[in-house]
């Protein structure tokens, strides 16, 4: 069946064609396919909307943050981690990392390029990729035209905000775990973290590092896992065990190790889920703690757990359970979220599937774990 094409209209604007993918993300996915490409003579454009490479790491973290798993699990395609980086290497070392990556496999990015839409065009078998730039000294909008469209955006692209009521008559200081850096300005001061996740876990136990008093809330279940067993990474254990055991009953050995060495975590209120941490992963995207020293200031008391939010007043939170507290400031460590639904638009007329992977279609997508 013929189709109907207007050419003026499909190349208005400013139109750039790309011999090759357009990656959108220059976070250490974006850079690993761009490494790759390199390898094989593909050219290729990234994309980013920030203005540096890895800018989650760069912009949106806390100052103590280390790398969760080891280093080897962590490093990128053709380049090691140098020898004298320690076993978790630090906020830091791994930002100085994936610069010199990035530099090694002379990887250029196109910065301050906000993606707006991207769009398959089944006539042409064709990707249009349209962009907004975003640095305050340059303004305009650009359109990529490819073949292939590589998504490397990651699943922490944006931060999640919950409502709750009352909050805007809070008064205190309110901010989100992504700008938050250290609890230096937080000393002698009752905070309020809100999530138990690796962020709500580590940012509790900066506070006290810094004097401060933090209060943790704790709305649902939660798997804490020792990060190291013996020694041996748990991470690496369960890779090991997944080899030759069904995940069930990895998880399950997964459990009775951390009963083993965290003790019983339910009776300082912190409830695990009925599903295993590896299938709670797989089926819901939930990510697992890894204990770094919270769970012991837990049960000190220096780290207070309590329930869920009924609503804000100035200078307090009511409690589900009635308990009201009187806090100075809020930090939100609610998690984030993917941005791709928003500016993905799959327009075609049969589903994403193998059939359009075979023809000239490629999406690729990528997550990278903190």
């Amino acid at each position: 069946m013929a189709h109907a094409f207007d050419l003026e209209n499909f190349f208005a604007g400013r139109c750039i064609w790309v011999n090759g993918p357009v990656i959108v993300g220059a976070g250490p996915s974006g850079l690993a396919v761009g490494a790759g490409l390199k390898q094989q003579g593909v050219p290729f454009v990234i994309l980013e909307r920030a203005n540096c490479i890895a800018s989650l790491w760069q912009n949106h973290t806390y100052d103590r943050l280390k790398l969760h798993l080891p280093k080897q699990f962590c490093q990128l395609p053709y380049l090691q981690f140098p020898d004298n980086f320690p076993e978790y290497p630090t906020k830091y070392q791994f930002i100085n990392y994936l610069v010199s990556y990035a530099k090694h496999f002379e990887i250029n990015t196109r910065f301050n390029e906000s993606v707006q839409s991207a769009k398959y065009d089944e006539t042409w078998g064709l990707w249009r990729v349209k962009t907004v730039m975003t640095n305050d000294s340059t303004r305009g909008e650009v359109e990529y035209i490819c073949r292939w469209l590589v998504v490397a955006t990651g699943e922490n692209a944006e931060k999640v905000v919950p409502e709750f009521e009352g909050l805007d008559d809070f008064g205190g200081h309110v901010t989100h775990a992504c700008d938050y850096k250290s609890g230096e300005d937080y000393r002698g001061k009752q905070v309020l973290v809100v999530g138990c996740g690796n962020s709500g876990m580590e940012v509790s136990l900066d506070l006290c590092h810094h004097n401060a008093i933090p209060s943790m809330v704790v709305r649902s279940s939660v798997h804490v896992l020792p990060r190291e067993v013996l020694g041996k990474s748990t991470f690496e254990l369960a890779v090991s065990m997944m080899k030759w055991l069904p995940i069930r009953l990895v998880d399950k050995i997964l459990l009775v190790v951390a009963r083993l060495i965290l003790g019983n975590i339910e009776k300082h209120g912190l409830r695990r889920p009925s599903t295993g941490p590896l299938q709670l992963k797989n089926n819901e995207g939930k990510t697992p703690v890894l204990d770094l020293g919270a769970l012991q200031k837990i049960r000190s008391g220096d780290i207070k757990i309590v329930p869920g939010i009924r609503r804000f007043s100035r200078g307090r939170v009511e409690l589900v359970n009635g308990e009201n507290l009187e806090i100075d400031s809020i930090i939100l460590a609610t998690g984030y979220c993917s941005n791709v639904p928003s500016w993905l638009k799959i327009l075609c007329s049969y589903p994403i599937s193998d059939q359009v992977v075979g023809s000239c279609l490629v999406i690729a997508i990528f997550f990278f774990q903190l």
